[in-house]
């Protein structure tokens, strides 16, 4: 087998697994982005954690020469950790308004009595106009 067959295949082997880890290293950052977002700092962890083997994974596609997986895996980590930071300042950033319209809130419900109606309540057994066939 000549040299060039041999990095052919290779190549036919390493890029397709270099694809693959670099989409499972994007989900696990778009996971990271959302538990960020959410305020999860072990749900963050645990799926950079993950991303990491996933990005090790897309960097079999360099022994063929393309480098284009693992960079697209770094760069989505680093994209989604920003995204995920600044929505989550934003979020933050509008919570003492939330809270004190909560407290408004729960204040009227405090003040406002509550109505009540009485409700009538049968005393005798309503009549059916007919005596039951085990009565006669």
């Amino acid at each position: 087998m000549t040299s060039s067959r041999v990095a052919s295949e290779l190549a036919s082997v390493l890029v397709p697994l270099g694809i693959v880890g670099a989409v499972l290293a994007g989900l696990c950052a778009v996971a990271a982005a959302i538990a960020i977002m959410r305020g999860a700092g072990g749900l963050a962890g645990g799926a950079v954690g993950l991303w990491i083997p996933a990005a090790v994974l897309s960097l079999t596609a360099s022994f063929s020469s393309q480098w284009t997986p693992a960079f697209v895996s770094v760069a989505m980590l680093v994209g989604m950790l920003v995204i995920g930071t600044v929505v989550r300042g934003i979020v933050n950033a509008g919570e003492p308004a939330r809270a004190a319209a909560r407290e408004r809130k729960a204040a009227e419900t405090v003040a406002t009595p509550a109505i009540t109606t009485a409700v009538p309540t049968a005393t005798a057994s309503p009549a059916t106009g007919s005596i039951p066939a085990l009565a006669r």
